[in-house]
């Protein structure tokens, strides 16, 4: 089993055990984990958004669940992270070219991942200094070390690491903004 593999494994493991509250397709917390996403259901995706997803990211929403796992309340199902997506592109935040929401994580804060970058890197959205220039942050160079640390709870984000909101995090401004929008 190579890595990737593995990796998915151990999210589909914990995503499974896990009882916290997701949101679902409608926007409304529950505490079922969604079955996955059917492969036409990821193509009708990616063609509203003009882009594919990371091999990596689809797998995500095709062989554990469609949202709902993950970090505060989950990954966003993969049809409301893409119309947010839409209107974000379109809004006055400048939002970045194939930088795809899939995560809320409180006070306006997105986790998103660029989709055109080869290791998925994650990125924080922060847009609370109200300046589109200074709201995104380089969260994790690879979707899949952001997904490791959520597995293993070492990530500042998890609660097993003791971090919480008390940690102050020195974040580094995601220097692909500017040339994005």
């Amino acid at each position: 089993m190579d890595d990737t593999e593995q990796l998915l494994k151990q999210v589909a493991e914990r995503a499974r055990g896990s009882h916290q509250e997701r949101y679902t397709a409608g926007g409304t917390l529950t505490t079922a984990l969604p079955a996955p996403l059917d492969r036409a259901g990821l193509r009708r995706a990616e063609a509203a958004l003009g882009f594919a997803l990371p091999p990596l990211l689809g797998d995500l929403y095709t062989r554990v669940a469609d949202g709902g796992f993950g970090p505060e309340c989950g990954l966003l199902p993969l049809e409301p992270a893409v119309a947010e997506y839409t209107a974000m592109r379109t809004s006055a935040w400048r939002w970045p070219e194939g930088v795809l929401p899939i995560a809320d994580f409180g006070c306006a804060m997105r986790v998103c991942v660029d989709c055109r970058s080869e290791a998925a890197q994650v990125l924080l959205f922060d847009p609370n200094p109200g300046d589109p220039g200074l709201a995104w942050f380089l969260e994790s160079p690879a979707l899949a070390d952001w997904l490791r640390g959520w597995v293993e709870g070492t990530a500042w984000f998890s609660e097993a690491s003791g971090a919480g909101e008390e940690w102050d995090l020195e974040l580094t401004p995601w220097a692909g903004f500017r040339s994005r929008v």
